[in-house]
């Protein structure tokens, strides 16, 4: 797969690679989770975690957006390793998110 893309003839291609190995993981049965993942062999590795607990008055979006200024209850648990398809969904976030 190439990261190049083109519009109107033109070839555009991004001028700086970003890692991002932290993201809030949603696994199936509402658990919710951010920590460093590293996806291998069919499992879902999570270091750094915490779980996303509760949240109240905001929605997901801005939880994940502002995980400060929301308040959720944010509680760190020890690493994870879990089935790559209990995931339902994962969203890239800063690497500090919900230790701060």
């Amino acid at each position: 797969m190439s990261d190049i893309i083109t519009i109107n003839g033109v070839e555009y291609a991004p001028t700086k690679r970003i890692t991002v190995t932290r993201a809030v993981v949603v696994l199936d049965r509402g658990w919710i989770f951010a920590g460093d993942v590293t996806r291998q062999d069919g499992r879902i590795y999570m270091t750094r975690v915490v779980n996303l607990f509760r949240w109240e008055s905001v929605g997901f979006p801005a939880v994940v957006t502002d995980p400060v200024g929301s308040n959720p209850d944010i509680r760190p648990i020890l690493d994870l390793d879990v089935p790559a398809g209990s995931e339902v969904f994962s969203i890239p976030v800063a690497d500090d998110w919900g230790l701060v």
